[in-house]
C-alpha cells in the first residue's frame, strides 16, 4: 500500500465497495498483519470488510469426503478403491488438515507409484513422501497404525 500502485489499488477497491452492489471476497495469508489491511489506506479498506478467518479442515465428514473425491480421480491401474478413504485419520494427522498438503502428498504418491510401476498408493508409500515444510514444522506426524482402526465409517 506504500507504493503508487498500492495506492491506486486501494482507491479502486474502496470505489468498488461503495458503488457496485456485489459481495467482494478477498483472500490472503495474514492480511490483518501485513499487506491489504495495513497502514492508513489498509485501515480504510478494512473498514469496508468483515474478516472471516479460515483454517485447516477439522477431522470430520467433509475431510473424509474430500479424500474420497481425490481418490476417485486417481487413474492408477492397481490402486485399491477406498484404501485412501480408510487412511483418512492418518492423512489428517500427516497433513494437519491442510488441503494443499493433502493434495501434494497424494499427487507425489501417485507420481511415485507410476515411476515404480506399482500404480497404487499404500500407507507405506505415503510414509515415504515428505510433506511440505509448513505442515512439517506446524504439526509433525506421530500417526500410528492404530490411528486408522475402525476408520471404515
Amino acid at each position: 500500500m506504500a507504493t503508487s500502485t498500492g495506492k491506486d489499488l486501494s482507491d479502486h477497491l474502496k470505489y468498488f465497495a461503495e458503488h457496485i452492489p456485489a459481495t467482494f471476497v478477498y483472500a490472503g495469508i495474514n492480511v490483518e498483519g501485513e499487506g491489504l489491511f495495513t497502514g492508513v489506506r489498509g485501515k480504510q479498506i478494512a473498514a469496508r470488510c468483515v474478516m472471516k478467518c479460515t483454517g485447516n479442515f477439522p477431522y470430520q465428514a467433509e475431510w473424509r469426503s474430500m479424500i474420497a473425491l481425490m481418490e476417485d480421480s486417481l487413474r492408477l491401474h492397481h490402486h485399491e478403491s477406498g484404501s485412501l478413504a480408510r487412511l483418512a485419520k492418518y492423512l489428517h494427522a500427516r497433513t494437519g488438515g491442510s488441503i494443499s498438503s493433502l493434495s501434494h502428498l497424494i499427487r507425489a504418491a501417485a507420481i511415485s507409484s507410476i515411476a515404480d510401476d506399482s500404480e497404487r498408493i499404500t500407507r507405506h508409500l505415503l510414509e515415504s513422501i515428505p510433506v511440505d515444510h509448513n505442515t512439517q514444522s506446524d504439526s509433525p506426524s506421530t500417526a500410528t497404525e492404530e490411528d486408522d482402526a475402525g476408520e471404515a465409517a
